[in-house]
């Protein structure tokens, strides 16, 4: 059976952009501006808050880690009076990856990923805005290992280092969706959370392993041992959607992919994805992302 999980990283490229060190003493507060990647962090030692807009201030502690996913704007600061200074004009963030300032009481680890692929924006839906991972979480230790492994990967550019800094974006993202689930529960995690669902989980294990199967929201209760009205109803609390709107969103997503690799024709996959005719499913393309596929890529 397909992993509904990594068969979504498969269709997304995840690339390291870079890793930092920040280390920082006294009275201070620093803010980011937002940045389209996902950006992992672990408090190595002191402490400090994190603000984000809208947000009351949030503490992290030692050990501590946290995701942004396509991060925000953000404050860090162990002053909340403190008016917040430009972190990225203040330090020379172009010449080190390492920033000092008044001390080394709080010091903090940071790998930045950046998305690309057309598919980038489901994995980045699926996330919330922010996941923290405190230090008496298992993952936490993980995370903060596989981030000081990203540190010296990045910083000695040894063969392979490229493929080794990709698969351990893979690693951190996978260890911080874990964690969250198990933080909040199945049921409040979303499309993420419906993946340890027993049931709904099935489901969405089913379309994957067999996205041109002519699916029925009947016949994939009567698969998972469930009512066709109890299912409908679970299935959209949990992912945001009804059964056959995500079917049909998964092969187009699968299909985008293929055509932007230049691995099929729209014939091939009309034809693979369960559709009766090349028409059939250029409309179904168009209902999910605006456009016919051949125009979608003329025009992009």
């Amino acid at each position: 059976m397909i992993d509904p999980l990594s068969d979504m990283f498969s269709l997304v490229d995840i690339e390291s952009a870079r890793c930092t060190r920040f280390e920082v003493g006294g009275q201070w507060a620093f803010r980011f501006p937002p940045k389209p990647a996902l950006k992992f962090v672990a408090v190595l030692r002191g402490g400090c808050w994190i603000i984000l807009q809208g947000e009351p201030p949030f503490v992290l502690r030692a050990g501590d880690t946290f995701l942004l996913a396509n991060a925000p704007a953000y404050v860090i600061a162990n002053d909340l009076a403190s008016e917040p200074e430009d972190g990225i004009a203040f330090f020379d963030w172009e010449h080190s990856d390492i920033a000092r300032h008044g001390g080394d009481e709080t010091a903090l680890i940071g790998g930045s990923f950046t998305l690309s692929g057309g598919n980038a924006q489901l994995l980045i839906d699926a996330l919330p805005p922010f996941i923290h991972i405190p230090a008496d979480d298992r993952a936490a230790g993980i995370l903060r290992a596989t981030l000081a492994t990203l540190d010296e990967e990045l910083g000695a550019g040894d063969m392979g280092s490229t493929l080794m800094t990709r698969r351990m974006g893979d690693i951190l993202l996978v260890q911080a969706l874990r964690a969250h689930v198990s933080r909040v529960g199945s049921e409040n995690a979303g499309w993420i959370g419906a993946l340890g669902n027993p049931q709904i989980g099935k489901a969405i294990s089913l379309v994957h392993n067999d996205p041109g199967y002519r699916w029925t929201v009947g016949e994939l209760a009567s698969r998972i041992g469930m009512s066709r009205s109890a299912f409908a109803e679970r299935f959209r609390t949990q992912v945001g959607i009804a059964p056959l709107d995500y079917v049909t969103r998964w092969r187009m997503h699968r299909a985008r992919e293929s055509l932007r690799r230049g691995q099929a024709t729209v014939a091939g996959l009309a034809a693979d994805l369960g559709y009766s005719s090349e028409s059939a499913f250029g409309n179904a393309f168009k209902r999910v992302f605006g456009r016919a596929p051949k125009r979608y890529w003329r025009d992009t």
